[in-house]
């Protein structure tokens, strides 16, 4: 079944196929993740190129079919992400997001909350809030999305809510100091950076301007998140492995930047 109506949905990539035309996966709002093919959106002065750039959300006008290939024949109206797109910092970040999301859910899920959980995201990446923090959000809250379901609000065997708390892989959940002793093999993981990691995974994104972390509690935090993943969802993805190589160089760029105004 075949039809025609508008869809919002924000740009996950795009590729070339064939010598004029592309292939563009969109997550929609309507029907989760699609692919859909746009006929000569190489030519020159197609009105659509500019809404198959990545980092952009835009109300499409589309073919959608059940199965296969969709078609997207319009456009409505544009919003793109400027400063993503212009700032290879945030766009790492940006791109690991919709990467997370891709490999998250089914194409053709319906999700409409991961959908708005995914353009706040992109939205205060946009607006150049720590990109560190935006994204460590998404990642404790989307492991749902791939079946995890950690309670990181209480110990596990007690239900203490208080206090200085490790995870438990063997428990598959956290253990606060008093039951420590139950898993010899617990992971021993940082207090602050186990702290924000708990409150990141009950935090909204209007809450976040609340939060400033230095540098050692940010890679805390980053350490435990890449051992939870490592052990329970297993996805190794280039965007992820830019972020972790591009800290090696971040910093230098950076300062050379500030340099250079001065």
């Amino acid at each position: 079944m075949r039809h025609q109506e508008e869809v919002q949905g924000m740009v996950i990539f795009s590729k070339n196929y064939r010598e004029k035309d592309k292939l563009v996966k969109i997550f929609t709002e309507t029907y989760g993740k699609k692919m859909f093919f746009v006929k000569g959106a190489n030519r020159k002065n197609n009105p659509l190129t500019p809404a198959l750039q990545p980092f952009t959300k835009s109300l499409y006008i589309a073919d959608i079919k059940e199965e296969g290939l969709s078609f997207l024949n319009g456009v409505k109206e544009i919003k793109m992400f400027d400063e993503i797109q212009k700032d290879i910092f945030i766009s790492a970040y940006a791109t690991y997001i919709l990467n997370l999301v891709d490999v998250a859910i089914e194409d053709g899920t319906y999700d409409p909350a991961l959908y708005g959980f995914t353009l706040e995201a992109i939205t205060l990446l946009n607006q150049k809030i720590d990109p560190e923090i935006i994204t460590n959000i998404f990642e404790v809250q989307l492991l749902e999305r791939f079946g995890i379901s950690i309670n990181w609000k209480r110990c596990c065997v007690c239900g203490e809510t208080h206090g200085k708390f490790d995870y438990s892989f063997a428990n598959h959940g956290i253990l606060c100091e008093k039951h420590w002793h139950l898993d010899e093999r617990r992971s021993h993981f940082d207090a602050v950076g186990m702290h924000f990691i708990r409150l990141f995974s009950q935090i909204s994104y209007k809450q976040i301007n609340e939060i400033t972390l230095k540098k050692e509690t940010k890679d805390m935090i980053r350490f435990i998140l890449d051992e939870i993943y490592s052990e329970y969802v297993g996805i190794f993805l280039k965007s992820k492995k830019f972020i972790d190589d591009m800290k090696s160089w971040e910093n230098v760029l950076k300062k050379d930047d500030s340099s250079s105004k001065d």
